[in-house]
């Protein structure tokens, strides 16, 4: 499923940061980056979170999926601090972790679907 990108709302600089988690995918997925948002709900059942690549942009993804299939990708990095970079340019606040714990930052919730 495609996502139109203008349904997407992106943070003020004001407000509070969002977390994102970077991982990079194995040689045979193309080794490149992902950034998963996992506090960001991408389907009207909260089920997948929002992600964001250099090509393809936005969309949904199965956060624990990732996790399994991905590799923690370091800012060091020139790619991931790239992907860093282009996010920050379309107005994101970024706070980078290395893991997310549901318990301690849970998702945002999901707007009621319009009848």
């Amino acid at each position: 499923m495609r996502i139109d990108q203008s349904d997407i709302t992106l943070p003020d600089e004001d407000q509070t940061p969002t977390i994102v988690i970077f991982r990079r995918w194995g040689k045979m997925n193309g080794g490149g980056v992902i950034a998963l948002f996992p506090t960001l709900p991408s389907d009207d059942r909260g089920l997948f979170c929002e992600s964001y690549e250099h090509v393809g942009q936005h969309g949904g993804a199965n956060y624990y999926k990732v996790i399994d299939a991905t590799k923690p990708a370091s800012l060091e990095e020139s790619d991931t601090q790239a992907l860093k970079e282009e996010l920050e340019g379309i107005g994101y606040v970024l706070k980078v972790h290395r893991r997310w714990q549901p318990s301690r930052e849970p998702r945002e919730k999901v707007p009621p679907v319009p009848a």
